[in-house]
């Protein structure tokens, strides 16, 4: 029975529910954690990508001072030197290094000779000799040095 002090039975009031906004709460941080989460991942593999950019970089850059430092792609005689000076019936050497040759010939030279960056082939003069080495190219150009052995 309703007295006359009691009135209706008080409306609940939904801004009074704890669960709610610890729910709320909790589902804000979640979110704010997986976006820092997100973003940092993001932000590494940026990270990773300009690394290995500059790696690759850097491994091109050296690649390509390689091949000019081994004469690039052009025909050429990159060394030839000698013994300057040796006694009769010595033997002397004769080193030579070439980028993009087909073919080498050292004359006079009995022994055969082929392209390579690093080669010394050994000689014995009889007297003061001029020895010329010729290098091909596959296209059948050619480039000559000479290197002269002293004999005395």
């Amino acid at each position: 029975m309703l007295t006359e002090n009691q009135g209706p039975a008080p409306a609940k009031n939904p801004l009074r529910k704890p669960f709610l906004y610890t729910a709320l709460l909790i589902l804000l941080v979640a979110i704010y954690v997986g976006w820092v989460l997100v973003s940092r991942q993001v932000e590494n593999r940026a990270y990773e990508q300009r690394l290995e950019n500059q790696q690759s970089q850097k491994q091109r850059g050296a690649d390509q001072a390689a091949i000019e430092q081994l004469g690039g792609s052009e025909l050429s005689i990159q060394t030839l030197y000698a013994t300057p000076q040796v006694h009769g019936g010595e033997t002397a050497q004769i080193c030579f290094g070439v980028a993009n040759a087909k073919s080498v010939t050292l004359e006079p030279q009995a022994n055969p000779v082929w392209p390579s960056h690093n080669l010394c082939v050994d000689v014995k003069p009889v007297k003061t000799t001029v020895y010329t080495l010729t290098a091909t190219g596959t296209d059948g150009k050619s480039v000559t040095q000479q290197v002269t052995v002293v004999v005395h």
